[in-house]
């Protein structure tokens, strides 16, 4: 029987891909580079997620993750400009665009009658605070986990091992993590020994040798899993 929930925040309870073109978008123009148009979006967004790889791999730190992506970004753009400060830029207008995915901050609610919650996140500390605050989600969760507080990324073992004892879980097949990310999320779950459950709201294929537990494309299927699993416990 499922007692607790952990939650990436990222693409599962926070529209991470709106917030991203819109920073970017902003940042773009405010460095005076012109019209960030799609193609330029998709530049951004297929090097991003490559570094975020690597880190998940554990082959680079976040802290060079979040300058050198955009380095090769203005590399493969011929732009010229400092990939510290526009790193900063960035990041402060991720704050404009807080906004839940669908059926989030409802199923969230609904669940924290029953569930302890917590956010798992690899995302930037300050940030991921920020977000969480403005959009108003904190009193729906029993704590919330931030690699860079633990010292260790999802998918590490080590970031488990960490929420684990902290919020005195002591029987992994009580708990299931709902993520976006099968790289982070379902790969960490899946090495923690846990039920994982993903979240593809576009319909995204998996090619690759990760294979989660389930598989929902919106936030309210996630009642059927825990009925399935509540069934299976009988």
């Amino acid at each position: 029987m499922i007692t607790t929930i952990l939650w990436d925040i990222d693409g599962t309870i926070l529209d991470f891909n709106q917030a991203e073109r819109n920073a970017l978008m902003k940042t773009y123009a405010q460095y005076g580079f012109g019209e960030c148009t799609e193609e330029i979006l998709q530049t951004y967004i297929r090097i991003n997620a490559s570094y975020w790889r690597k880190m998940e791999a554990g082959e680079i730190t976040k802290k060079k993750l979040l300058v050198e992506r955009f380095e090769t970004f203005f590399k493969e753009m011929n732009l010229e400009g400092n990939a510290v400060a526009f790193n900063d830029s960035y990041l402060h207008a991720l704050l404009d665009t807080v906004v839940c995915m669908p059926h989030a901050k409802w199923m969230i609610e609904q669940l924290s009658s029953s569930y302890k919650q917590y956010i798992v996140t690899n995302g930037v500390k300050d940030l991921q605070e920020n977000k969480i605050a403005k959009a108003n989600i904190n009193a729906y969760f029993d704590g919330i986990f931030i690699s860079e507080d633990i010292g260790y990324e999802k998918p590490q073992i080590e970031f488990f091992q960490t929420v684990f004892h902290h919020a005195k879980i002591t029987n992994p097949d009580e708990v299931i993590i709902i993520g976006d990310s099968l790289t982070s999320d379902m790969t960490g779950g899946i090495r923690a020994g846990i039920h994982t459950c993903w979240y593809h709201p576009q319909g995204t294929i998996n090619q690759t040798d990760v294979k989660p537990e389930f598989e929902i494309q919106s936030l309210l299927e996630l009642n059927d899993v825990l009925k399935q699993l509540s069934e299976v416990s009988k």
